[in-house]
């Protein structure tokens, strides 16, 4: 291991493990706060068995697919495929182990990342609705800093997963190997860590998808459309499996997502560093790592700086820190491309990938703009939906289809142009063959402020329960109108969050099929030419985009079928115990929860094993052709395509029926339980999975595909 190697491992490394106790610290800080009086902590305690209870059943069965995938890749390395020249090791048995241990550390670590993310959000949520007791400053405090945690846990655990990885196996030098050679052949060994985390982000997302919104159409149905009582009142059966969603969901899967996100996209740029070598030595293959360290000690200052003023809007001030994550990790940019990428043989390439970088960083502003623009009341889209709800559901659900649909050209030009500039960029910035690495430095550049998007993200489930609780525990009205503050801050973060991910899953995306083309070149030892205009590639490409259509149907109809479900036994309760709604009688909350738990394990397991089954079917397949490792390109593209305009369709549509409803809440055409709001209503419940089910999960599906195939890039040559 050389000096500059070890050193640029040591700052990945001690990064990780600050931000890991900064973690520790603030959630130290977090459980030191008030749980309120005993109402609040009952409804808390509540959630907290509920989310516990699916997370540990909701494992349990990933867990065993995940050793059921460990195993077929063991034996399709081991002893199914035949070791060749150009295989980073000698050995297939060598290679299969290699493969194997990588992706069940990368499940083990995804896994740990969305636990954590709902460990701490379901102890959060009475922290916040207590501080919001004494002041709106200390609610938002408690709430954004708990989301920290989740986020500096996930980002740090990829990276210190990921680079760590990469020192242990730079141990093992094969006899005769100079070490160099060594280091350049680890990314090749390592590409099962990112499958691993993709494929326990998958199920994590989709399973939490469908269990929150399974409960969340359920209450909303039959609470607020049937029975006309308010959201999260406490005579709901369904409302705490609706609280406990909000944690599995957007917690748990998203803290997953974000892992696996990383993890990916990190080791596809350090494939593509591989290719320059000769240029940039070790710091080429290192650099996203490195950065990836730095931008979590960004994040740490700008989660720190956020602070507001009782009578301020509390957007504003989460704006202001994600401004100034976003600002140190451009100086960082600076720093680190003069450092790194700064060879003798090409004086002017680093100021060419500090551009990169800050394509990257503008890009994922870009997408929050964007993303607010479509999604707020205050902007064209969402008013025309509240307007057009006027006449009816049917012409609100046109809407909301129609701004879905238009929502996704902005990001298809922002997209466009951030990979176009950032290759030619990178194209011409003297170092030979570095276009596709300029791509891969403008992802870390929308990469860098990770730690921070994900602590708002988790801020808005858990300012949600927050809200949940002051409601169902009968809070005075002006600490409800603080939560209820937070909550509309935290649906809007929670949009941005979704946006940030598309982008960034949209830069990852050609990141990662560069990497793929790069690894097939690798063993294959010529370039691979994908022809669409050969029917067995077209057809392939056609495959890739009807999977994203078939996935997205099967999540819609799990969500559909769980809430089916919840309504009925809702409506049963109801029926059979008048008392509950004249409030001399409890609800039976558990048995909701039970309903949604087991609906939504059972309809995770199919549209997930589709994903992972179909690419290699696609592969081996079309290998009988003799195109196979062509016709998997032409499916991950096309595929990769089709999936983030259905992303974003979804998202954003579902985003903009939600916020529809709430603007006409505020008493426009109307406001509560009038004409207009039922149609709204109606809206956002259709609205729901697709912004809270479908859509996230597609961010995953994305990058499981580029993950897979990378993976198995081997067998189909």
């Amino acid at each position: 291991m050389t000096v500059s190697q070890s050193s640029l491992l040591w700052i990945v490394l001690g990064c990780s493990a600050f931000a890991l106790l900064f973690a520790i610290w603030l959630s130290r800080w977090v459980l030191s706060r008030s749980r309120g009086n005993a109402d609040m902590q009952k409804i808390s305690d509540a959630i907290q068995q509920g989310a516990e209870a699916y997370l540990a059943r909701q494992y349990k069965t990933i867990a065993v697919l995940a050793l059921v995938v460990a195993i077929l890749l063991a034996v399709g390395y081991g002893v199914l495929r035949t070791s060749i020249p150009t295989d980073p090791v000698s050995s297939s048995t060598l290679l299969a182990l290699y493969i194997t241990l990588s992706f069940l550390l990368g499940a083990l670590s995804s896994g740990i990342a969305g636990y954590m993310g709902m460990w701490i959000s379901i102890r959060a949520n009475i922290r916040v609705a207590s501080a919001a007791t004494t002041s709106l400053n200390g609610a938002l405090q408690t709430a954004l800093r708990s989301g920290a945690v989740s986020g500096l846990f996930t980002v740090a655990m990829s990276l210190a997963g990921v680079g760590g990885l990469f020192a242990v196996i730079n141990n093992f030098v094969p006899p005769g190997l100079a070490p160099e050679i060594w280091a350049q052949r680890i990314p090749y060994l390592i590409v099962g860590y990112g499958f691993g985390a993709s494929f326990v982000a998958l199920f994590a997302q989709l399973g939490g998808g469908i269990y929150t919104k399974a409960a969340d159409v359920g209450a909303d149905l039959v609470g607020k459309v049937e029975a006309g009582i308010p959201e999260d009142d406490p005579r709901n059966p369904a409302v705490i499996a609706d609280l406990v969603g909000d944690n599995v969901g957007d917690c748990a899967g998203r803290g997953a997502d974000l892992f696996e996100s990383i993890a990916a996209e990190n080791i596809g740029a350090m494939i593509l560093g591989v290719i320059l070598y000769g240029q940039f030595g070790i710091a080429g293959i290192l650099f996203p790592l490195v950065i990836g360290g730095l931008g979590l000690l960004c994040s740490i200052v700008g989660v720190m700086s956020v602070r507001t003023r009782e009578d301020a809007d509390p957007m504003q001030a989460l704006n202001r820190g994600y401004y100034i994550t976003a600002a140190l990790v451009t100086i960082v940019f600076f720093f680190a491309t003069r450092w790194l990428l700064n060879p003798a043989s090409a004086p002017d390439a680093w100021w060419h990938f500090f551009l990169c970088g800050l394509i990257g960083i503008a890009t994922s502003i870009a997408f929050v703009f964007i993303t607010q623009y479509y999604t707020e009341y205050r902007y064209r889209p969402v008013l025309g939906i509240a307007e057009a709800s006027q006449t009816g559901p049917a012409t609100n659900i046109i809407a909301g289809l129609a701004v879905g649909m238009e929502s996704t050209v902005l990001p298809v030009f922002t997209i466009a142009i951030a990979i176009i500039a950032s290759y030619h960029l990178g194209k011409g910035s003297g170092v030979a063959d570095a276009g596709l690495f300029g791509t891969a430095v403008a992802t870390m550049g929308m990469l860098g402020t990770a730690g921070y998007i994900l602590a708002m993200d988790v801020f808005g489930p858990i300012t949600d329960n927050a809200g949940g609780i002051v409601e169902m525990s009968k809070q005075p009205e002006e600490i409800r109108n603080i939560t209820d503050r937070l909550d509309s801050v935290g649906n809007t973060t929670k949009a941005l969050t979704k946006g940030y991910a598309i982008g960034s899953a949209a830069l990852a995306a050609f990141l990662l099929f560069s990497a793929y083309l790069d690894e097939v070149r690798n063993y294959r030892g010529a370039p691979v030419q994908v022809n669409l205009a050969q029917p067995e590639v077209f057809v392939a490409g056609l495959l890739g985009a009807m999977l994203v259509f078939w996935f997205s149907s099967l999540a819609l109809t799990a969500v559909r079928k769980a809430a089916s479900s919840v309504i009925t036994e809702v409506r049963r309760q109801f029926r059979e115990r008048p008392g509950i709604m004249l409030g001399t009688e409890s609800p039976d909350y558990g048995t909701a929860v039970d309903i949604v738990t087991v609906g939504a394990l059972k309809a995770m397991i199919a549209p997930g094993a589709l994903v992972v089954l179909f690419p290699i079917a696609v592969g081996l397949v079309f290998k009988r052709f003799g195109v196979g490792a062509e016709a998997v390109a032409a499916f991950l593209m096309v595929g990769t395509i089709a999936g983030i305009l259905m992303a974003g369709f979804l998202n954003n549509g579902g985003g903009a029926w939600d916020n529809a409803k709430k603007y006409i809440e505020t008493g426009a055409y109307g406001g509560k339980r009038s004409d207009a709001h039922k149609a709204a209503v109606v809206g956002d419940t259709v609205g729901d999975p697709f912004k809270d089910t479908a859509g996230p999960s597609l961010h995953v599906l994305i990058k499981l595909l580029s993950t897979i195939t990378l993976v198995l890039a081997p067998l189909f040559i």
